[in-house]
């Protein structure tokens, strides 16, 4: 079984003096990172990669939740995660390395919305809950009966868990 988790970074300040990139996050999101964070303890989450955009508010929601969780996975920054709609992601999660079973993945919306939507197979009450959207510091957990990342096809997850600080609390 592989498991993906997808989170979207918190909530970031509107403008940043150096581009959209830029943005910090705000101190609400600070909050909403470390909430989620948290909650990834009490679940006892252990990723095997985590794999980040390179804009600023992705590397410092990835901080703050692995402070919180006491996460030491091995860090990749991915310029390629920056805004990337589905087709590039399930190409880079092809590309993950066979050894690797839980990959955490932190970027940005729309594009980590609609790909868990299109990965997840029909699922219930709570995928009718994520087609709502996925908020700030929002976190999807996928799981594939597959041994290797690149056998994962659209459609061929099951949705473990759809989190939102609100809920972490």
């Amino acid at each position: 079984m592989l498991r993906l988790i997808l989170l979207r970074h918190a909530q970031a300040a509107a403008y940043a003096g150096g581009g959209d990139a830029e943005r910090a996050l705000s101190i609400h999101g600070r909050g909403e990172a470390q909430t989620v964070g948290v909650w990834l303890t009490q679940a006892d989450i252990s990723p095997d990669l985590a794999v980040i955009s390179t804009a600023r508010r992705t590397r410092e929601t990835w901080a703050i939740v692995a402070e919180a969780a006491g996460f030491d996975a091995p860090v990749l920054e991915e310029q390629r995660l920056y805004l990337a709609e589905p087709p590039a992601l399930l190409e880079l999660m092809h590309m993950t390395p066979t050894q690797i079973q839980t990959l955490f993945c932190v970027g940005h919306n729309p594009g980590f919305h609609d790909y868990a939507l299109e990965m997840i197979g029909d699922d219930g009450e709570t995928l009718m809950r994520l087609e709502r959207g996925l908020p700030t510091a929002g976190l999807i957990m996928i799981d594939f009966d597959a041994a290797q990342w690149c056998d994962v096809q659209p459609g061929s997850g099951r949705l473990v868990a759809f989190v939102t600080p609100q809920d972490a609390v």
